[in-house]
């Protein structure tokens, strides 16, 4: 067995925040050090690689795991945490994860009340300042397993996070990418035929245009499409929009900024502990995305496994 160790290891994605991660991360390793916080550094070098360190960092006895970067980065590290223990029965409840936001997306420390900060960051670090975070298990087409630290989605969502991360990898950054997935989804897509039960109860069937599903409220840079949903509350929350006039549908889209999705008439809202989608027909198996990144296809299962994770956590505002 070997032995747990006490350094924080960071998981650095030197491909986040449009580049800039090195700049950034190199004043916080000085904050580290002026702040008496031992650590040691890893660096991504392909898609998924912050799974396979956070694996390795976990089998390796570190308990305290940091992901530099934004919520892509945050997903794959929470991903390998969570794998390694399932794998191995370890209580995830072991762990302490952080985030150190130097990264386009990051949506996650607003969940938790984190300021987009580094020194601030390394501040609440230096404090221990952690609590519970639920774990969010998803099972999807062909048992591909993944884990949500904040909000997923199917439908606009998944089709927006698909074409803004192809454009990623052919090496486009800024924020011009974010209003062309916008833009160009919002022309393209259709709606989607699915069924929904939340608890083993239907609350939907037919024809939808978006799904989204959180552990936390905030996503896509400033909506919450899920606003009431909490990361420690032993629930996911879950908004359906139905298909709609566009008039009907634009008349809507200020309670995704404004958090008031749960007070329409025309978006169906709840909270489950497990979530089942399943598509009606071949050609309603959309594709997912979890903090941003596509992870496999319909039918989905969502569940709260009824384990927790240390994160770090500030003020959190509602």
């Amino acid at each position: 067995m070997c032995t747990t160790k006490t350094e924080w290891y960071f998981i650095v994605n030197p491909r986040a925040g449009s580049g800039k991660t090195m700049s950034a991360w190199v004043p916080a390793e000085r904050l580290l050090e002026e702040r008496g916080i031992p650590y040691i550094t890893a660096m991504t070098d392909h898609k998924k690689h912050a799974i396979e360190l956070a694996r390795e960092a976990a089998a390796a006895g570190w308990r305290r795991i940091a992901a530099v970067g934004g919520d892509g980065s945050l997903h794959e590290v929470l991903g390998g945490i969570c794998s390694w223990c399932a794998a191995t029965g370890t209580p995830t409840e072991e762990f302490r994860l952080a985030v150190v936001p130097i990264g386009s997306g990051n949506d996650w420390i607003k969940s938790c009340g984190v300021p987009d900060d580094i020194d601030k960051v390394i501040d609440l670090i230096a404090k221990d300042a952690f609590a519970p975070m639920d774990i969010v298990r998803a099972s999807s087409a062909g048992g591909r397993i993944s884990y949500m630290a904040n909000v997923g989605g199917i439908g606009f969502d998944s089709h927006v996070c698909e074409r803004v991360n192809r454009q990623k990898e052919r090496g486009m950054r800024g924020r011009m990418i974010y209003l062309d997935g916008l833009r160009y989804t919002m022309l393209h897509l259709s709606p989607i035929s699915i069924s929904v039960h939340a608890d083993g109860k239907e609350v939907f069937s037919g024809e939808a245009y978006s799904l989204a599903m959180g552990n936390g409220p905030w996503s896509g840079g400033g909506m919450r499409q899920v606003p009431l949903a909490v990361n420690d509350d032993g629930y996911i929350d879950f908004m359906i929009v139905p298909k709609a006039k566009l008039r009907t549908m634009m008349k809507e889209v200020p309670r995704l900024f404004a958090g008031t999705t749960h007070e329409s008439t025309l978006i169906t809202t709840g909270r489950c502990r497990t979530l089942l989608i399943a598509p009606l027909g071949e050609c309603s198996a959309d594709i997912i995305e979890f903090d941003g990144e596509v992870e496999g296809k319909l039918p989905l299962r969502v569940e709260v496994t009824g384990q927790q994770i240390l994160v770090l956590k500030g003020a959190v505002s509602r």
